[in-house]
């Protein structure tokens, strides 16, 4: 005969529970708060800023010049190859802050990784420089 789970065991659980609930209320009032500051922001902005449109306000521009080509214009291959590498240099540094945090508790198996990490990531700055990807001309 199945008796069913014990009320005091259902009790337990449901304190447990709530108290791990309890630990998100204060990321969950942030959220609430940051994104009705936000709401409050651009509204009061919206009713409150001043609406002057003419014909200069209204037309396109690009970085303060008058638009002079297609928006659709095609990029020299070079640019994104400077943006790839900028990415990959940043994802560098985001693996190498965390770890100068702990890398005492870590040991020295971690100093070595770390190590060949960096080491394999300028090797690869190296041979993007002499390939001549670095030169924009």
């Amino acid at each position: 005969m199945h008796a069913g789970p014990r009320p005091r065991a259902s009790a337990d659980r449901t304190r447990r529970d709530k108290r791990v609930l309890a630990n998100y209320l204060p990321t969950l009032l942030f959220l609430i708060v940051a994104t009705g500051i936000g709401i409050a922001l651009m509204v009061a902005g919206r009713f409150l800023g001043p609406r002057r449109p003419d014909a200069q306000k209204l037309s396109p521009y690009e970085c303060g010049f008058e638009a002079f080509e297609d928006a659709r214009m095609k990029f020299d291959v070079r640019y994104y190859l400077i943006a790839i590498q900028f990415i990959v240099f940043d994802l560098e540094i985001i693996f190498i802050v965390p770890w100068t945090l702990v890398f005492q508790e870590l040991g020295p198996r971690a100093l070595v990784t770390m190590g060949l990490f960096v080491g394999m990531l300028f090797l690869g700055f190296v041979y993007v420089w002499k390939k001549g990807a670095l030169e924009w001309e």
